[in-house]
């Protein structure tokens, strides 16, 4: 087996006749998903930048887990991955799942900056 070739026209094509290509190479996908998963780690680090803001307004561990709004987060962040299912079945499902991880290790960044935090006394 080998890689496919990153610069030759496609191999396959889809059987629905709607579909819509996003590029003509795979050369040209990859540079658009690398694009893209520079936006998507540079927003990544402006909402861990909002976590650990979020400490400072955080009493002990458990308004640091945050349980009810773990459950919205990932209620809403599935609802939006829905609008897109058409085009890509299952992608709630790895959103959701995405998130959950992503979550869990903001969460766990956040109980370490709780540590390096104090109470504000009134």
């Amino acid at each position: 087996m080998q890689e496919p070739t990153t610069t030759t026209p496609p191999v396959r094509r889809f059987k629905d006749a709607a579909y819509q290509p996003v590029a003509g190479t795979l050369a040209e996908l990859r540079e658009r998903i690398d694009t893209l998963d520079r936006q998507i780690v540079e927003l990544m680090a402006q909402r861990a930048l909002c976590v650990r803001d979020a400490t400072r307004f955080k009493r002990d561990a458990f308004q640091v887990a945050a349980p009810a709004r773990q459950a919205q987060v990932f209620e809403e962040v599935r609802a939006l991955a829905t609008a897109h299912e058409t085009a890509f079945p299952g992608l709630p499902d790895i959103v959701e799942a995405a998130y959950r991880t992503l979550v869990a290790g903001f969460i766990a960044s956040e109980g370490r900056f709780f540590h390096d935090t104090e109470l504000i006394e009134p």
